[in-house]
């Protein structure tokens, strides 16, 4: 196996970077800012897979970027494939027409089908004999659209009710009485658990899973609509509407969820018979290669038990529990089973058993078969197979903690590097799994496009972007590792000087942190991972800081469990090791210290500003938690446990306890509307200050959610920065 080129990569970073001949405009560098596709954003390519062609989506026409071998006709039948010729066909046929093949696809293999899906108008067409094949049409409210490929049918939502159209035109009702206590096909728990839709096929397309949560016995958060509709009826109140959210907060009430089965053919729908889904939680839902069964993951509400349960997709009942997980913390499923193409009696099943995820291999009476990888690092994600050659095709961080690579692993449990060996790689296999795409981007490559073959490892480079920023004077960036807190653990940093750095000088320092599960901030990407406002402040003459501590992602278990039951109190003691190190560098003022961050990282500023009051002059907190005791059951009690069960946790780690402590200026903005940190954090806190006499600031975008979008971000970052310009400088 290749050696890593990551400590090249860090010198190489650490060099100075020649001043260029402009500046940055926030709105370069900002998502929604006016220049920012223009300024920031490398060029890239749309791609789709045709069985094994690799299509380029143009603008006037696809074509192929590969030609496998046996495929020579069929990519020549693309020559064919135009804007023009396309649009002539929906025009004949009454459909709309389209502007480019940016979202086309090829859904099989053999056939010269092309699928054109606007305005939920779905239209397939056969280029090749310019007719349409197929055609559905979609009510203009449907939300949630599962389309199979194999039965034509679309299944839907329509004001949480879920609805079923066939290739034969019939729409089938599933559900009538949806509404926001009780959805029908639509994601449930709060999308944990590797939860992203309602909804799932089985293989052949002729029976469908869905969720069903019944939210009624959930505590209501009660959101305010402001907004006034233009075409409001004359007399119609202009008075703010409730818009209540079922929010179950964490040791309170929380919803059920089912699991349904509903049958096109028969137009019946049959339940999985789980017992009562009090207190449970059913996740990571897969079908049998047959269709003949369904197998999801159970879990009790402590997340510290979980089985795998085999069910009988005709009757609802169940077959039998595989096999049982557990952990003295929490034990947490996001990954569904995957049969292997060429073995049906065999399955993946991805597990942090043995405290990183890992690939096992178990046949289905439940008996393990092999651990496929070991080692300390994590497997990020299964892509697929390559059928012939029977391996998996999987990213994982084997080459670097920073990175995430591409590799095969064969039954035996070979590994083998696929592409490039640095930076931070997106694949997307072939459907036989012969090939992937590979879209990546390291601190040296804005973004470079390959298709790589997944038995020898040779690529062919589609794309090597030029660096938008060529013509800019970018700041010098570093990253390295400090001790964590516990004196053993390495910890990555990325460090960003001033624009036309002066080592003589001294500089203002603002860390920006998040700090929490599921994510991290400093990585092998293009500059090492750094946001355009990091580069922003760095013009406006500031060091920018940023640490990953532990309970951050892609380090193992033990590394994310050791803030288990006291949120924000090791990752605190992590981050002041950053700052220690800030303040040995000369060039940086430890009396001019800022900190930043949004949702945890809003957690973290304001626990920073309140436990450590003496260390931040300044902070901004974005959406920020503020009591545990406010958030959602699944996230928080995972972290948590209960209220019941961990009080001293609770209450040590509110920063209503610790408003009093509020010395230096802190700002907390919150969408008006947010329906994740709800706002019943920002304005407790805010009342808090004012019973301890302390005074923080406060901005909000009314009708914004957890994030802001669009020009509000150019505005949020605005805010932002001139708090730092104010306060800091």
């Amino acid at each position: 196996m290749k050696t890593t080129t990551f400590l090249t990569l860090l010198t190489l970073l650490s060099l100075p970077v020649m001043a260029q001949k402009k500046l940055f405009t926030i709105n370069d560098l900002i998502p929604g800012g006016s220049t920012y596709y223009a300024h920031s954003y490398p060029a890239t390519k749309y791609l789709a897979w045709w069985g094994d062609t690799c299509i380029e989506l143009g603008i006037d026409q696809c074509q192929s970027t590969n030609t496998p071998i046996g495929a020579g006709d069929a990519v020549a039948a693309l020559n064919t494939l135009t804007l023009k010729n396309i649009n002539t066909i929906l025009s004949a046929n009454g459909r709309k027409t389209i502007n480019h093949f940016y979202n086309a696809s090829f859904p099989y293999a053999e056939k010269p089908y092309i699928l054109i899906d606007r305005d939920r108008e779905q239209t397939l067409i056969d280029w090749v004999n310019q007719q349409v094949v197929w055609k559905a049409d979609l009510p203009i409210k449907a939300h949630n659209e599962d389309w199979n490929k194999n039965s034509q049918s679309t299944a839907y939502t329509i004001d949480h009710n879920l609805f079923v159209l066939t290739a034969d035109g019939k729409t089938h009702q599933v559900s009538a009485d949806g509404s926001t206590d009780l959805t029908y096909g639509e994601s449930v728990h709060r999308d944990e658990f590797g939860i992203s839709k309602g909804t799932y096929w089985n293989p052949d397309g002729t029976l469908l899973a869905f969720y069903k949560m019944d939210q009624s016995m959930v505590s209501k958060y009660p959101q305010v609509n402001i907004t006034f509709p233009s075409d409001a009826q004359e007399g119609a109140s202009r008075c703010a509407q409730l818009a209540p959210d079922p929010y179950p907060m964490a040791g309170e009430t929380s919803h059920k969820v089912y699991v349904g089965i509903f049958n096109p053919q028969t137009d019946k729908t049959i339940y999985l018979n789980t017992g009562d889904p009090t207190d449970r939680y059913f996740t990571n839902i897969a079908w049998s290669p047959d269709g003949t069964r369904l197998y999801l993951i159970e879990l009790n509400r402590d997340q510290n038990h979980g089985s795998l349960d085999e069910y009988d997709a005709q009757t609802g009942e169940k077959l039998r529990t595989l096999f049982t997980e557990d952990n003295d913390k929490y034990f947490e499923p996001v990954h569904p089973i995957q049969f292997l193409p060429w073995d049906n009696t065999k399955f993946i099943y991805q597990t942090r058993r043995d405290g990183y995820n890992h690939i096992y291999i178990y046949d289905v009476a439940g008996k393990l078969v092999k651990q496929l990888t070991t080692g300390k690092f994590e497997v990020m994600d299964v892509l697929g197979f390559n059928t012939k050659a029977k391996t998996i095709i999987y990213t994982s961080n084997e080459q670097n903690p920073l990175q995430k690579n591409v590799f095969s692993v064969n039954m035996k449990g070979k590994r083998t590097l696929l592409g490039n060996d640095t930076g931070w790689h997106n694949a997307t296999l072939s459907e036989s799994g012969k090939y992937f795409t590979d879209k990546y981007s390291s601190p040296l490559i804005p973004r470079n496009i390959d298709v790589v073959s997944t038995e020898d490892g040779t690529s062919t480079n589609l794309l090597s972007a030029a660096d938008p920023w060529a013509s800019y004077q970018v700041p010098e960036i570093k990253i390295g590792t400090i001790k964590a807190a516990d004196g053993v653990t390495d910890l990555y940093y990325r460090l960003i000087l001033p624009t036309d750095f002066d080592p003589n000088k001294k500089y203002p320092a603002v860390v920006y942190v998040y700090g929490g599960p599921h994510a991290h901030n400093i990585d092998a990407t293009r500059n090492w991972g750094a946001r355009g406002w990091d580069i922003w402040m760095a013009q406006q003459g500031y060091v920018m800081f940023c640490l990953d501590n532990r309970g951050s992602e892609h380090r193992g278990l033990d590394f994310e469990q050791a803030t288990f039951r006291q949120l924000g109190v090791e990752e605190m003691k992590d981050q002041l090791k950053g700052v220690e190190f800030l303040k040995s560098l000369p060039y940086v003022d430890g009396d001019r210290l800022g900190v930043h961050g949004w949702s945890f990282g809003g957690f973290m500023t304001t626990s920073l500003m309140t436990t450590y009051p003496d260390v931040f002059k300044v902070g901004v907190a974005g959406g920020p938690v503020i009591d545990w005791h406010f958030y959602e059951v699944m996230y928080g009690e995972r972290y948590m446990d209960t209220p019941q069960s961990n009080p001293e946790g609770y209450e040590s780690t509110s920063l209503l306890n610790k408003a009093k402590n509020l010395k230096g200026r802190l700002m907390v903005i919150y969408g008006g509307n947010d329906p994740v940190c709800v706002p019943q954090h920002t304005l407790s806190f805010m009342r808090a200050c004012i019973d301890a006499n302390t005074y923080p600031d406060l901005f909000t975008y009314p009708g914004d959610g957890h994030n802001m979008t669009g020009t509000d971000r150019i505005h949020l970052h605005n805010v932002i920065t001139r708090y730092f310009n104010d306060h800091l400088k």
